[in-house]
């Protein structure tokens, strides 16, 4: 079983690309990310490098003047990793340590290193473990070259080919155990999910690190590990909701984020059932972020891969506390105002205002706006209730300020 290790403070420099399809400013956005993971992860950043290519080198990922120049750093200033922003193929990987002299991590092995951190119960270690087994199995060649037996042919045979063998059957079989033990839990969690009762399901969606936990925790007053770092939730929690009389379960799941491992969604698929079978869906949303439109796609993208693009949702802004748009000078005639110049009432102008239930801009830590939100989310799951039970609609009265708490 994967042990639990807390990541030693260690220096790192990244490294990205500007290509055809990843613009400066995109490159930009995915460093502050991998920067923000690579804290995450216990890590400090000495430098970023990023080199503009057509497309990245199928070799060294970078072009080799810029290699040594992150060489010659790294050596001057005694950098423990080297953090790339894409995934490397086993072949990179293992030119860029022979060449640095120094650990090469990938955002996917990143990642993964994370959520092995982050990762408490039995379920999400096993899910991390399988993730990391798959990651690693194309990659074992590169940790077996000190026996200098890889190449075969006369002088060539011997222990090296056995023993990478042998690690590569070990691995094998022990995902094929892992994925066996993960279809016995999901089939314990479809179990549970089944034992729910008829309780209308709402599961919190949306990017890492934008407040969903601290959601939980308000509107269930319970509590949910939550903290400012990326993928501080990695364990699904449930919890049972009353708001006025309307009981309902609210779920909160994993954080998204772009570029995530294919391995990942594949070892998460029962984290994310939880979202397949919600019946609605709140879609957290950092209002504060700069790029938060791109965190909304990348979302949506997920939905769509995992056939919940179609769910009802509401969209929530959070974070608003902390929300300051670009301000223009008034004797400025050159600047054009953009969407980073619009104040949160220009926002709610917007398309924001045209989804299904409207949009909600709230301070889940300050409780700002709660009183709308509960009333949305009431008139929401409400409508569900009495759909799936129109005898009991009377239970349910329409949300009304005079009514009397009953929490």
């Amino acid at each position: 079983m994967l042990e639990k290790n807390t990541t030693e403070y260690e220096s790192a420099v990244l490294i990205g690309v500007i290509t055809q399809l990843q613009d400066e400013e995109q490159s930009k956005e995915y460093l502050d990310e991998l920067e923000f993971l690579t804290y995450t992860a216990g890590g400090e950043v000495l430098k970023r490098f990023t080199q503009k290519l057509e497309h990245p080198n199928p070799k060294t990922f970078i072009n080799s003047g810029k290699l040594e120049t992150v060489r010659q750093f790294i050596e001057e200033h005694e950098v423990g990793s080297a953090i790339f922003d894409d995934e490397l193929s086993p072949a990179q990987q293992k030119n860029l340590e022979r060449i640095l002299k120094c650990k090469v991590v990938d955002r996917t092995y990143l990642i993964l290193d994370i959520f092995a951190q982050r990762a408490t119960t039995s379920y999400a270690r096993t899910q991390v473990e399988l993730a990391q087994y798959e990651y690693l199995l194309p990659r074992l060649v590169g940790l077996w070259t000190h026996l200098e037996r890889q190449r075969g042919g006369i002088g060539m045979r011997g222990p090296g080919e056995t023993e990478i063998e042998t690690d590569r059957r070990i691995v094998r079989d022990k995902i094929s155990l892992l994925k066996n033990k993960i279809k016995k839990i999901d089939k314990q969690m479809e179990v549970q999910r089944g034992n729910r009762g008829q309780l209308v399901r709402v599961a919190l969606v949306g990017y890492t690190n934008v407040g969903k936990s601290t959601l939980m925790n308000t509107i269930s007053k319970s509590e949910v590990f939550a903290e400012n770092k990326l993928f501080a939730t990695l364990d699904t929690t449930v919890r049972k909701v009353v708001i006025r009389n309307l009981p309902f379960l609210l779920t909160d799941t994993v954080g998204f984020i772009r570029k995530l491992p294919t391995q990942l969604v594949e070892s998460f698929k029962s984290t994310l059932d939880e979202v397949r079978e919600a019946d609605l869906l709140l879609h957290v949303v950092d209002i504060s972020h700069h790029n938060f439109e791109e965190h909304i796609a990348s979302v949506n993208q997920i939905l769509d891969e995992i056939d919940s693009a179609d769910k009802p949702s509401i969209m929530v802004f959070n974070k608003i506390d902390a929300y300051e748009p670009e301000t223009i000078d008034e004797d400025d005639l050159d600047t054009e105002k953009t969407t980073k110049h619009n104040t949160l009432e220009d926002w709610k102008k917007t398309w924001m205002n045209r989804t299904e239930y409207g949009s909600l801009f709230i301070s889940a830590l300050n409780k700002d706006n709660f009183d709308e939100l509960r009333k949305t989310v009431y008139n929401a799951v409400r409508e569900i209730h009495v759909t799936r039970f129109p005898y009991n609609s009377f239970l349910y009265p329409e949300y009304d300020d005079d009514f009397n708490e009953q929490q």
